[in-house]
């Protein structure tokens, strides 16, 4: 979402001047305009006039360009002979197209001309341009382009000299300084030195305003300190307040309402920005303030920007409900809490985002350099301070400013003290939020994640904080709420690191120079020189130490023995020495990867402990006596290779988690294991040693999860699988089961059943499979059957269906309605699929190397809903069904299609060779536009390997300057010598193109591809039976030359817009 700091919108533009004049100068330069400049010079308002009274030809200097994009304003007079000049014009197109990309504001005037000859270039100006066409009989688009421009402005608003002011010129200039002063008057905000990235943003939060609507909308931007949540607000007001009757921007919500009649104050600043009454209005108390809110703005229009609000009491006095403000309104709050825009029950949420890269570098090096780029020398300390701050406008812009002007080895000792003490500027920002916390136990929380369970699971350390006292469920939502820390899609805890190092400074900070003082220690040198020195206490309550498999260090138990408050200890690859009784018994947490015990002693008993992680230990049996731990829920023991036997768990009443992955020398699971009724998870993955369960493993009616995958010599599920009725997931792939028993079809909660590479041949599978009315998801790829059950149709709720690389399979049966996926890759028997046209929500369809497939009944009424068609090496299917599925999916369908071919289909109109194709978008589609459709013909070197390289679609436009990329999360594209086509749609919301645009589509599919033609097709909504032109392509001789138009100074750069989409 990069955008480039020289392509600026109205909503963080510099401005270089207040008016532009346009005019003719032989019409009106020593009458009119001339007193014109004059008026707006008396009245202080900067205006620019062209002085050159001798311009010839068409094309406008670059000086004058950069004056109409630097002028707030553009005053266009139309005179007689206005259209006569082709230099007028071009400015008229120049100038309206800053009216569209940057907000201008046009104001035309209509001196001794009708305004409707204007409009349709009928009178003097449809003489003109009876000249022009007759002169640009080559350049038709050119005469259309000036056209275009003069309708568009004779629409706008202006002043009629005969209709105004009785054709009286002062007088009808002193109206024009009034309206012009009135606009100026509207005070824009200042949004930011370097507006690097903010268009994109304002572009993006546009979308959710959906200004115009007559609806009243509120609508929240969210997100930590620091990330520019009230810049991307400044932004907004100045692009959109000029749409609404009246505006306030209330700033520092959160700081004024402090103060002794907060809120009231924050009621009079409302009312006075908006009302704008001679004397300040005075409110008294918050309740006569809501009324007055309610009466003075209920049929107002207004703009309301709320910034940093932090209490519930803030909004109720400003913004408290929606028919406070009349129709069309909007109110926009910046907060860093969730919870506070839920209570407001706003319309929607607009999550400000991180920097990407290009952007924090940029906006870094502007602060850092006074340049868009580092200067020599500098680059690789300048991608570390950029990956220290981690997309965070506000550290860019403060390390930036700190780091100006030094040398390299200062730059270098910076860089090293910010990784133990964080900057003090940055962390006061971020501090606000902790210190925002309500109560102790949310603060503790807030420590204990940014110093030991980053990257933990969220249910994981749930569990463990909730062992330690804590009421983690509620206190984790509002760490969330207040954007302090997130969770990732796999559910991991997570937190911006400048959020992380924050939270360490404050642990830090207590005892800077005695770390052995501190609640909480991770820092390696730290600990080592804690325990080495027995220095630790009883501040202590979480200790982290991670060495690697090769550090040869040892500390005594004796350490640990002041420690008594010690909750949460990891100690990876650590060896201790000495007896275990000296460590305290209030741990609830024990992490100890590369325990080197052979088995745990007596003396360690740890009766509060909740989890336990022991994995990659030297354990060959895990302990003689444990004592009853019944506090423990999560047992983890996975990749201790030595370990033979699973422990005896009738100590362990309430264990929920079982974890015994990799443990390749297990044999035996106790049978005790049965007496676990609390247990959720069991994981027993890549046992290879592991035969079978005990009988009364199947009797626990509490699992959920089962994964016995990569266990090659289990060769039976026991009969008694139907009784484990809780059961949702059970994962066997990859062993010796050869039948499923039957009893599996009393599993009613199964929901994913994965039994690949198994070798199952067709009576493996229970006939009655759709018994299973809960399974969704159902992989079996790798094994021998020819055939299915016919009673898969029956699954209901089956969403995806995964047969890949059943080689023996021919056929497959008919398939339940709701099906979302189906893959099939590489079943080189597969001659026939069932009737798909029914099943009207499949997304992806995936038959790679099914090359004994002819056709696909019903596939045609599917390309509404399909995302990704994949038929690579699909060497039979007919000429007619490609042609089909290109040419419907065109029409609808989003994603991506891969089949086998050598030709762009001749409805495509611009086609090059190679990887790339120049195109104008047609007049005729102008702003209409709304997909963009790239095909294009490709092989590779290679042979049957798939590549992950991230495919991308460039479209740059010459004519606005832009570069803008899309890139596909994950496509997988099978090499192969043989030529195919791969055909995907682009929405033109990414793109913004219009007509008369020169674009240049680049498409990179990775090192190990040959792109050999690219085509692309631009389209209004769809494309009509029969609609499609001739194939064609343009030389490079009929290209432009491959630059961005320029200020005179420095070269435009491109603005490269990056999405990442599903």
């Amino acid at each position: 979402m990069a955008t480039s700091t020289t392509q600026e919108s109205f909503s963080s533009k510099q401005w270089i001047y207040d008016v532009f004049l346009s005019f003719r100068g032989e019409d009106t330069r020593k009458n009119f305009t001339g007193h014109l400049y004059m008026a707006l010079k008396e009245a202080g308002i900067n205006a620019f006039i062209d002085d050159n009274e001798l311009r010839r030809g068409e094309d406008i200097t670059a000086e004058l360009v950069q004056a109409i994009q630097g002028s707030r304003i553009s005053v266009i007079v139309f005179s007689r002979r206005y259209a006569d000049s082709g230099w007028c014009l071009e400015e008229l197109v120049k100038i309206m197209e800053c009216r569209r990309t940057v907000r201008q504001m046009v104001l035309p005037i209509f001196y001794d001309v009708d305004p409707s000859d204007v409009r349709k270039q009928n009178g003097c100006f449809g003489q003109a341009f009876e000249k022009h066409e007759q002169r640009f009989l080559l350049e038709v688009d050119k005469v259309l382009r000036w056209r275009s421009a003069l309708t568009e402005a004779a629409n706008l608003s202006g002043w009629d000299l005969r209709n105004t002011a009785d054709g009286h010129e002062a007088r009808f200039i002193r109206k024009i300084i009034a309206e012009i002063t009135r606009q100026l008057n509207n005070a824009y905000l200042f949004v930011a030195v370097y507006p690097v990235g903010i268009n994109s943003r304002v572009e993006d939060m546009s979308s959710y305003l959906g200004v115009g609507s007559n609806d009243v909308r509120m609508v929240g931007i969210l997100g930590m300190g620091g990330l520019g949540k009230t810049t991307i607000a400044k932004a907004i007001y100045n692009q959109f307040y000029h749409s609404f009757e009246g505006k306030s921007f209330v700033a520092d919500v959160r700081e004024t309402s402090k103060q002794p009649n907060g809120q009231v104050r924050l009621q009079e600043q409302l009312l006075s920005d908006i009302l704008k009454p001679a004397k300040k209005i005075k409110v008294g108390c918050v309740d006569k303030g809501i009324n007055i809110i309610k009466e003075r703005l209920g049929c107002r229009k207004v703009l309301v920007i709320i910034d940093d609000a932090d209490q519930m009491e803030q909004l109720r006095a400003i913004a408290g409900k929606r028919d406070w403000f009349g129709s069309g309104s909007r109110i926009i709050i910046t907060t860093r809490d969730q919870h506070l825009l839920k209570q407001l029950e706003v319309d929607t949420v607009f999550l400000a985002p991180e920097m990407n890269e290009e952007e924090a570098l940029e906006l870094f090096s502007w602060h850092a350099f006074r340049n868009s780029y580092p200067n020599e020398g500098y680059l690789d300390l300048s991608t570390s301070v950029v990956s220290y701050c981690g997309g965070l406008p506000l550290a860019l812009e403060v390390l930036g400013s700190f780091l100006f002007g030094r040398s390299i080895p200062e730059w270098t000792s910076a860089l090293e003290k910010l990784k133990r003490i964080p900057h003090d500027q940055i962390q006061k920002k971020l501090r606000i939020s902790f210190d925002g916390l309500s109560d102790d136990k949310q603060r503790d929380i807030f420590l204990d994640i940014s110093c030991f369970f980053i990257g933990k699971d969220k249910n994981y350390v749930k569990q463990i904080l909730d062992g330690c006292g804590f009421f983690a469920e509620i206190e984790i939502s509002v760490l969330l709420q207040r954007c302090l820390v997130t969770v990732s899609e796999r559910n991991k805890l997570t937190m911006h690191d400048l959020l992380r190092d924050m939270g360490r400074e404050v642990v830090r900070e207590k005892s800077p120079k005695e770390p052995g003082k501190c609640s909480r220690l991770w820092h390696k040198e730290d600990i080592k020189d804690v325990l080495a020195k027995h220095c630790g206490t009883e501040e202590i309550e979480g200790v982290t130490l991670n060495l690697l498999r090769s550090d040869d260090v040892s500390f005594s138990t004796k350490a640990f023995a002041n420690m008594q408050r010690l909750r949460l200890l990891q100690l990876n690859y650590v060896q201790l020495t000495g007896s275990y009784e000296y460590l305290t018994k209030e741990l609830r947490w024990l992490c100890w990867h590369g325990l080197p015990l052979k088995f745990i002693p007596n003396s360690f008993h740890q009766q509060k402990l909740v989890a336990i992680d022991l994995r990659y230990s030297n354990l060959t049996h895990v302990w003689k006596d444990p004592g009853l731990l019944d506090k423990l829920k999560i047992l983890n023991l996975s990749h201790s290779h030595y370990l033979q036997r699973s422990p005896d768990f009738s100590k362990l009443p309430n264990l929920e988690k079982l974890m015994l992955k990799d443990c390749k020398s297990l044999f035996e699971v106790h049978p005790s294991i049965g007496h676990l009724e609390r247990l959720l998870v069991v994981n027993l993955k890549d046992c290879k040693m592991l035969k079978d369960l005990p009988r009364s493993f199947y009797e626990l009616k509490s699992i959920e999860t089962l994964d016995l995958s990569g266990c090659s010599k289990f060769a039976n599920l026991d009969d008694d699988l139907g009784n484990m009725v809780s059961l949702t997931t059970l994962l066997a792939d990859n062993t010796a089961i050869r039948k499923v028993p039957s009893t599996i079809l009393r599993l009613t909660n199964l929901k994913y059943l994965s039994l690949c590479d198994c070798n199952l041949t067709d009576d493996a599978i229970p006939k009655d499979l759709g018994s299973l009315f809960s399974l969704q998801e159902l992989n079996l790829q790798s094994n021998s059957f020819r055939s299915l059950p016919s009673s898969l149709n029956g699954l209901s709720k089956l969403r995806r269906l995964i047969l890949d690389y059943c080689a023996n399979l021919n056929a497959i049966p008919e398939l339940p309605n709701n099906l979302k996926s189906l893959e099939a890759r590489n079943c080189t028997s597969l001659e026939r699929i069932p009737n798909l046209s029914e099943i009207s929500n499949m997304d992806t369809l995936s038959l790679t190397n099914c090359s004994k497939l002819i056709e696909i009944p019903g596939l045609v009424k599917l390309l509404k809903s399909l995302r990704f068609i994949r038929m690579e090496g699909c060497s039979n299917i007919t000429d007619a069904l490609k042609e089909n599925i290109l040419q419907g999916w065109t029409v609808s369908g989003f994603g991506g299609i891969f089949l086998p071919g050598n030709n762009i289909p001749e409805w495509f109109p611009y086609v090059d060779e190679g990887a790339s194709v120049f195109f104008e978008v047609p007049q005729n589609i102008g702003c209409n536009l709304k997909e963009l459709i790239v095909c294009i013909v490709y092989s590779s070197c290679l042979d049957n390997i798939v590549s992950q390289d991230l495919t991308s679609i460039s479209v740059i436009n010459y004519t606005k300057g832009t570069m803008r990329t899309s890139r596909p999360v994950a496509i997988d594209v099978v090499a192969s010598h043989e030529d195919h086509l791969w055909q995907r749609n682009l929405s033109d919301n990414a793109f913004n193109l219009e007509g008369c645009d020169e674009v240049e589509v680049i498409v990179d599919f990775g090192p190990q591809f040959s792109v050999k033609k690219t085509g692309t097709l631009s389209r209004r909504e769809r494309l009509p039976d029969g609609d499609a032109g001739p194939s064609h392509g343009s030389s490079d001789e009929d290209r432009p030359p491959k630059r961005l138009r320029s200020d005179p100074n420095t070269e435009m750069s491109i603005d490269e817009h990056v999405e990442h989409e599903g």
